[in-house]
């Protein structure tokens, strides 16, 4: 008798869960199409992604190779199509690229203004602070001689905060603007800052450390005053004698013997033979062949 009751027992269990599997599945499944819908919309996306950063990445590489023969047209033409793409690392290199053209297109303000302008572009492509910081300290480097002290303080003072890869280079721009300011105290300060910091380029510690041994010298105050009182001033040329004065006799330059024509055109004196006559005797034997 009890196993008869045991027997129903299991059947009734089977049962239920049968009922249960069967009210399940439908959720399972749509679970998994669900699953596998999004796992294929990830993977279609990324293909997507790569297919524009390989095309952006062609577009680049064939834009510096275009500048590296001289063809600036085609380099430029390249590298706008670049900064059209999707791809923000490219796009912002692109930017860089295009603003470095500007730059050198002959130094006018509107050209200033303009490579300003791509680089302002190029830090909001950016994808990390790795392109972002380099196209901020482009565009503080580009109107460093130009801007107000306010301006570039402005540029850059984001840039020289810890875990920012050119704080360096930031902190040294910025002591140059100081310099350019008359702010020889801050700009020494920031010199030494970087001449003592461990993770600091070789060459930028080289040049804080000769920065700051000039401006102990009292050398670049100097030149600093020189620069500021001609400014504005014509270059004065060498001084030299006018034709007039170059024959003149006061000159002591000019008093030299006259040439005398007649004497430079008569053939010179043979110079007398002062050896003895025992001597001549015996030198024109042995010149004599044998």
């Amino acid at each position: 008798m009890t196993d008869l009751f045991e027997e129903v027992e299991e059947q009734l269990r089977a049962e239920r869960y049968s009922k249960l599997a069967r009210q399940a599945l439908p959720w399972v499944l749509a679970l998994a199409a669900a699953a596998l819908v999004i796992a294929l919309g990830i993977w279609g996306w990324n293909q997507y992604r790569q297919q524009i950063t390989d095309k952006a990445s062609e577009g680049y590489n064939a834009g510096l190779e275009a500048a590296s023969q001289g063809r600036i047209d085609e380099a430029t033409k390249l590298w706008g199509e670049v900064a059209k793409s999707q791809s923000g690392a490219y796009k912002s290199l692109a930017l860089m690229q295009l603003g470095g053209i500007k730059m050198g297109a002959g130094g006018a303000t509107e050209d200033i203004k303009g490579a300003v302008a791509l680089f302002d572009q190029a830090a909001s492509a950016a994808p990390d602070d790795l392109l972002g910081d380099a196209a901020r300290l482009k565009s503080a480097l580009a109107i460093l001689d130009t801007a107000p002290y306010s301006e570039v303080e402005g540029r850059l003072a984001p840039l020289l905060k810890d875990g920012h890869p050119y704080r360096v280079q930031a902190r040294e721009a910025l002591a140059f603007a100081k310099l350019m300011k008359g702010d020889t105290a801050g700009a020494r300060g920031d010199f030494v800052v970087i001449g003592s910091t461990l993770d600091a380029p070789d060459s930028a510690r080289q040049r804080a450390n000769a920065a700051v041994n000039l401006i102990d010298s009292g050398l670049g105050q100097d030149g600093a005053r020189r620069g500021e009182g001609r400014a504005g001033r014509p270059r004065r040329r060498p001084w030299s004698r006018p034709a007039a004065c170059r024959s003149c006799p006061r000159c002591p330059s000019s008093r030299r013997r006259p040439s005398n024509d007649a004497e430079s055109k008569e053939p010179r004196r043979r110079r007398p033979d002062r050896r003895s006559r025992h001597r001549r005797l015996l030198d024109d034997q042995q010149d004599q062949p044998v």
